[in-house]
């Protein structure tokens, strides 16, 4: 049996989720803790926040996120492929940085403009 603590939402909900049961979870308030308990269990994901370097000397770094979660597995190396990286102004929010990372059809893109 695994707890966790759900964090789809602000209530934070204690699940609990059983292997032996085919997953079944309890102690979730609403149907997003259930989906949330079992994935965190069998395939946990994550949305990764981070930011890139620029060629501006007034923003020298660019935030960036991935538009989708990815393996929690995955999140260093993904993190690590963003070092290299030095983006050229102008940016624009939603601008591409890395397409499809770890063939998961998830993109890592900017969330401000640099002019």
């Amino acid at each position: 049996m695994t707890e966790l603590i759900c964090i789809t939402c602000p209530r934070g909900c204690r699940l609990k989720v059983d292997e032996d049961n085919d997953y079944a979870v309890s102690g979730n308030a609403c149907p997003r803790g259930e989906v949330y308990g079992r994935n965190e269990v069998t395939n946990p994901v994550r949305v990764v926040t981070s930011t890139v370097r620029t060629d501006s000397a007034e923003d020298p770094r660019c935030p960036v996120k991935t538009n989708g979660a990815i393996p929690k597995g995955k999140m260093f190396e993904a993190m690590d492929m963003l070092n290299s990286i030095t983006l050229k102004t102008p940016i624009k929010i939603g601008q591409v940085v890395i397409a499809n990372l770890f063939n998961t059809g998830i993109d890592f893109v900017t969330t401000k403009n640099i002019d």
